[in-house]
């Protein structure tokens, strides 16, 4: 028998950029960010925005053609952005990544060329996706606009959509070219999705950072009264935590461990069964109450600071509880399916992130389903009482 046998590299870079009035004609990063990408020019450029996005700046498409006219000899926009729905409306229409592909091919839009998405984490999610099986790859600029798309979901290397009602059924691994947090966009954010990114920062403080969680549990009042200066703190730290953690753990998730999905078994469940009426963030915010009281009741991490993550939770505005936690069928509960659904996913092993301290996270492969119950019963009480005994 015969047998070639080869290894390789290949190596990824991509910038996170922290700027302001991204489209002003004063405003470089964009040019720099295309001429240093593009060997040809004008390089095309596909654009396609979050329709929350164009309705709170109805302007945004005149700003980024007067953007363009004035470098025509680095870039040319093809035709009229692309408006899609946000939120999770984007990633449960498959038709959407069809539409993007028509107007691939229509403008002629091949490797050398870029997609450049606007708006929160699930455009991105679907827009990364769609310029990921073009041509095997277009190059794709992510422009987040909400908390979690610029602490979270826009700073990473997947892309994909949900199908057969599950969360990221379709995807792929496809880091961008640049990310580019645009600070200004967070101004007009609804007062559910400032905060609902926030929990994201509380996942990788959890996990990764204690003294990260102590800012956020001092800054905890400013930040529920909108001041921007920690939430910009928050994003860069929150960000860089997140770049750290690609680039020195499993990028592409090869093995069945996932730290920075922290309280998402039941957030992807619990989305779901609210038909979405919770929010990403919400849901995630839950699941982390659900599995910091679970590593509280199994002994992991000691009362106090069980407490400590709970209040500061409640002082941020967040529910820890919602209906959805008991719903049930054939007696029993529905969101114990997402620790189905989450093995699955990963592929291989039940391998969950809970805590042993406030800052240093533990994986387990089992989870005592009589234990989350008792878990899901006590937050329960507390979001009857407002009491954390």
């Amino acid at each position: 028998m015969k047998k070639l046998h080869q290894d390789f590299t290949v190596n990824f870079r991509y910038d996170v950029h922290f700027t302001r009035a991204l489209f002003d004609n004063d405003n470089s990063l964009l040019q720099e960010i295309i001429h240093g990408q593009s060997s040809q020019h004008p390089a095309k450029i596909m654009v396609i925005i979050d329709d929350g996005v164009a309705e709170y700046y109805p302007n945004l498409s005149q700003e980024l053609h007067q953007y363009a006219r004035a470098r025509p000899e680095l870039m040319q926009l093809c035709g009229s952005p692309i408006i899609v729905p946000g939120g999770e409306r984007a990633k449960n229409d498959p038709q959407l990544v069809e539409q993007i592909l028509v107007d691939i091919n229509r403008h002629g839009i091949d490797r050398h060329a870029f997609i450049m998405a606007i708006g929160g984490g699930a455009v991105l999610d679907m827009a990364g996706y769609a310029a990921a099986i073009a041509h095997r790859g277009i190059r794709h600029i992510r422009i987040p606009t909400t908390v979690l798309s610029q602490n979270d979901s826009g700073v990473g290397v997947k892309n994909g959509i949900n199908y057969f009602g599950k969360k990221n059924f379709l995807g792929c691994f496809a880091p961008p070219v640049a990310v580019i947090n645009d600070f200004n966009f967070l101004r007009t954010l609804h007062d559910r999705d400032w905060r609902a990114g926030i929990s994201e920062a509380i996942k990788v403080s959890l996990i990764k950072d204690r003294p990260f969680f102590e800012f956020l549990e001092k800054a905890a009042p400013q930040l529920a009264r909108r001041e921007e200066a920690p939430m910009e703190h928050l994003i860069y730290q929150c960000a860089r935590l997140h770049m750290e953690h690609i680039a020195g753990g499993d990028p592409f998730e090869m093995g069945s461990s996932r730290p920075l999905d922290f309280g998402h078994w039941s957030a992807h469940k619990l989305e779901q069964l609210s038909d979405y009426r919770l929010r990403h963030g919400e849901a995630v915010a839950i699941g982390i109450a659900l599995d910091a009281t679970y590593s509280f009741l199994k002994s992991l991490i000691d009362k106090t600071a069980w407490q400590q993550i709970i209040r500061m939770m409640q002082e941020l505005g967040f529910e820890v509880f919602t209906p959805e936690l008991n719903k049930k069928h054939a007696g029993k509960l529905v969101v114990l399916e997402g620790l189905d659904e989450f093995r699955e996913h990963l592929g291989g092993q039940l391998t969950i992130m809970l805590l042993e301290q406030i800052g240093r996270g533990c994986e387990v492969h089992e989870m005592d389903r009589g234990l989350i119950q008792e878990a899901i019963q006590l937050l329960e009480r507390i979001h009857q009482t407002a009491i954390i005994s």
